[in-house]
């Protein structure tokens, strides 16, 4: 793995596994989904919110919203990689931007916003003071926007 610029998430890749394709020939929308899954567990990681964490403190991350672009289709074998941005924060949330390439397309982006939680009361509290500053130092600097396709609703 090379080296990562500070404040950089690392990607996360997998391939296309045949049960994930679906009756019209291309991956399901549900292993989208999937895969998302796994690259937020990625973040999670990196932000020091990983399986110790979860143990020793009894919080972790509960997503509250997701939206998600199907931009491209994608076929069995696909090389997938899902590159990650912290977009915002606060005292007990998290708001990520993913996006899904194949190659160097672009077929599909999530937006996430995600709650610390007390796993034993089921009630969102605040990130401890190091866990935040990790979480800060990933945030862009002011001058790079968040994705243009963030913050957006749902509408027809």
């Amino acid at each position: 793995m090379s080296a990562l610029a500070p404040g950089t998430l690392t990607e996360y890749s997998c391939r296309v596994q045949p049960e994930w394709i679906d009756y019209n020939g291309h991956m399901s929308e549900a292993f989208y989904v999937l895969v998302f899954g796994y690259a937020t567990d990625r973040v999670m990681e990196q932000l020091g919110l990983d399986d110790e964490y979860r143990r020793s403190t009894g919080h972790s991350l509960y997503t509250v919203e997701a939206h998600i672009r199907y931009l491209a289709e994608t076929g069995v074998d696909a090389e997938l990689s899902v590159t990650s941005r912290v977009v915002g924060t606060g005292p007990k949330k998290l708001h990520l931007a993913h996006e899904m390439r194949s190659g160097e397309t672009l077929i599909s982006t999530e937006e996430l916003l995600a709650l610390h939680v007390n796993q034993h009361s089921g009630r969102s509290t605040e990130f401890a003071p190091s866990v935040m500053d990790t979480i800060t130092g990933f945030l862009p600097a002011l001058s790079e926007p968040a994705p243009e396709w963030t913050g957006r609703k749902i509408s027809s």
